[in-house]
């Protein structure tokens, strides 16, 4: 028995501070990512707390009529906004420090491999929770590359595309979807960051 894992970045979202909502550009990509997912037979769709994950999340449960399941372990490693008083640039070296020193515990939120471990613990537990088949998992981008460095090997990595580690904050559009299939082996690596269904 497998499960395989959609693991959605939210749309577009504002450009400003704290828990942003999405654009009219970001919903119209929710609704690009919604008609795919119609098409697939998604059994289970989970969302991340934050407003751009949750209404990204929802147009998507809106049309597979699907409830939305929110959970905290599927948040970024760091929101600009959660740290009083900080402004963007020094939000953007805390992230940069982040990934390249994978084990750095930032003033506020989890480090790298932290946060990549977080959604690696959820997605096992809710595979032993629920009976999962085709599960919609609308994250962030960090979120995923954090997992997928944790997961699987630098080689592997760079057959999906070459420099990962390098360009891994760049990699994960708004409303890509990376599959991941987890069976009695562990995880598999099946697609990346894939924009296919947004053209």
């Amino acid at each position: 028995m497998s499960i395989d894992f959609y693991l959605v970045r939210h749309a577009v979202k504002e450009k400003n501070v704290g828990d942003v909502s999405i654009t009219a550009e970001g919903l119209e990509q929710a609704h690009a990512t919604a008609s795919h997912m119609k098409q697939m037979r998604i059994t289970s769709i989970f969302s991340s707390p934050l407003n751009r994950a949750k209404q990204t999340a929802q147009v998507i449960g809106n049309a597979t009529s699907l409830q939305i399941i929110e959970d905290t372990r599927l948040r970024e490693r760091a929101n600009w906004g959660d740290l009083p008083g900080q402004t963007f640039q020094e939000f953007v070296e805390m992230w940069d420090r982040c990934t390249k020193e994978r084990d750095f515990l930032p003033p506020i939120g989890d480090s790298a491999r932290m946060a990549g471990q977080r959604l690696s613990s959820f997605l096992l537990d809710i595979s032993v929770q629920y009976r999962l088949e085709n599960t919609v998992i609308v994250t962030h981008g960090g979120l995923i590359t954090d997992f997928l460095l944790n997961e699987f090997s630098q080689e592997e990595l760079n057959t999906k595309h070459p420099n990962f580690t390098i360009e891994q904050s760049n990699l994960v559009s708004e409303c890509s979807i990376t599959k991941i299939r987890l069976d009695s082996e562990g995880f598999k690596f099946v697609d990346f960051a894939s924009i296919a269904h947004l053209h």
